[in-house]
């Protein structure tokens, strides 16, 4: 199965993600985008496949956003690709590509919506919360 984690290992909710995934069984192709970021065209696609504007896929926390003044109203989407680009820590994570379409993974039992396979046990988050129970069934 084609899934694609875009991906950043000192981020909680990213490894969360990651793990769902592979609590499905699936092996996913994992690309550390600080290290190894998405082309501009891909970007883009990922930001209109998931429903987001590019504001929505902009990343504030820990990060240069004020520092870079894209926080202010006059500053376009393609300034902010600009800079995501520049800068990958301002791509918001993390993005998962699969057959049945793109999310941005916040929070990460979101990707549980566009997995081609139902989860294969329990899961628990790092921070103690159940998402799947035994059965692999959701736990809203």
């Amino acid at each position: 199965m084609d899934v694609t984690i875009f991906h950043h290992p000192a981020c909680g909710t990213s490894r969360n993600t990651l793990g769902l995934i592979r609590n499905a069984g699936i092996e996913p192709t994992v690309v550390e985008y600080l290290s190894n970021p998405p082309d501009r065209a891909t970007l883009v696609d990922m930001i209109q496949r998931a429903g987001l504007s590019v504001r929505d896929a902009i990343r504030e926390k820990n990060t240069p956003f004020l520092e870079l003044g894209l926080d202010h109203p006059a500053v376009t989407d393609e300034q902010l690709l600009d800079a995501m680009l520049a800068q990958p820590i301002l791509i918001n994570r993390p993005f998962v590509v699969t057959p049945l379409g793109v999310r941005l993974c916040r929070p990460s039992e979101v990707v549980l919506d566009i997995l081609p396979a139902q989860q294969q046990g329990a899961f628990t988050k790092e921070d103690g919360e159940p998402v799947v129970d035994a059965e692999g069934k959701r736990i809203k």
